[in-house]
């Protein structure tokens, strides 16, 4: 992997970059059809002796054009790059995607971006690829700009491979599993476990006083699954000031979580709760920490009683360190 670099606007990126190979695209999730297509795109780079870039965009086109309705991304930016990494990429352009970006022509935006802005000496873009403004540009206009301003373009069949089951990749798969909980098979598409990041904060600290003391994350990034009970791995990203959590920085830690609402005492919001595995006296309060969740156990019930819930919370750890493989103590 190497050290990718990420700039946030065109001036951020160093004037002798180019000759590059060049694609654009969202990425949501960045699965294992985008990783399939873009590690080819750096072995083709490689060959060339050319470097490998992409440009994409934060907030996703789709929020901007239609912000009463807007897409549920199954990633965060730091997860999307932290995966675009992964590919071997050079270099990513994050561009701000706002209204007046999007009124440029399709040759204002690839001679500002891409050719004068990336270097680009080829484009690889898929079959379906639209650009500038209103979508006017196609796979079509950008051979024609390429004729016109002198880089190659090629051309994707499909945006990475298949399944076994002959289905393509694709982030709407990934959204479809994950809203059935099925987080293991949406881990097969995505090439790693969904993750959710957030800020540990403070609770109403029932946990505490029936044995079961959780962290209360308040997720700000990844897409929210199928309310229920998972079990996962909680890691700490940053200490966020508490010494004792910035103790435990980057050790992934066994957890059940629970996420949704709990009705047993009155809940009627979202919790994202995380019950670490043997982790006693454990401090993350003001801590930013990720959520890789494994598997799902059960949806949300209504219990009863404190001490129903109690019991079903101690079958919940019991199974989620059975299905993180941690031994019992």
């Amino acid at each position: 992997m190497t050290d990718m670099q990420v700039w946030r606007a065109l001036d951020e990126v160093p004037s002798d970059l180019g000759p590059t190979v060049v694609t654009i695209g969202n990425f949501d999730g960045v699965h294992r059809g985008h990783r399939a297509v873009l590690s080819r795109m750096v072995a083709d780079a490689r060959e060339r002796g050319m470097r490998a870039a992409a440009i994409t965009f934060d907030p996703h086109p789709r929020a901007v054009h239609d912000p009463a309705h807007p897409p549920e991304l199954i990633t965060g930016v730091e997860d999307r790059l932290e995966r675009l990494a992964q590919t071997g990429l050079d270099g990513v352009l994050l561009l701000r995607y706002t209204l007046d970006f999007a009124q440029q022509t399709p040759e204002d935006f690839v001679r500002t971006h891409l050719v004068d802005g990336l270097g680009a000496a080829v484009v690889v873009v898929g079959r379906d690829t639209k650009f500038g403004r209103g979508n006017a540009g196609d796979v079509d206009t950008m051979r024609e700009l390429g004729s016109k301003l002198g880089f190659e373009v090629e051309v994707l069949a499909d945006a990475g491979d298949t399944d076994a089951r002959g289905r393509r990749w694709s982030s709407t798969w990934v959204r479809e599993l994950l809203e059935d909980g099925r987080v293991h098979d949406a881990e097969d598409v995505l090439g790693c476990p969904h993750r959710l990041r957030g800020t540990v904060v403070h609770g109403d600290k029932l946990g505490r006083t029936i044995g079961f003391p959780t962290a209360n994350i308040a997720v700000d990034a990844g897409m929210i699954p199928r309310h229920g009970v998972y079990a996962g791995w909680l890691t700490v990203l940053d200490g966020g000031g508490n010494p004792r959590a910035a103790e435990r920085l980057g050790v992934r830690m066994p957890a059940a979580i629970s996420l949704g609402i709990n009705y047993t005492v009155g809940g009627d919001s979202l919790r994202v709760e995380a019950y670490v595995i043997d982790g006693v006296d454990l401090d993350l309060y003001d801590a930013r920490v990720a959520l890789d969740l494994v598997a799902w156990r059960r949806p949300m019930l209504d219990f009863g009683s404190v001490e129903a819930l109690t019991d079903a919370l101690a079958e919940d750890v019991a199974w989620s360190r059975d299905a993180l493989g941690v031994p019992a103590r």
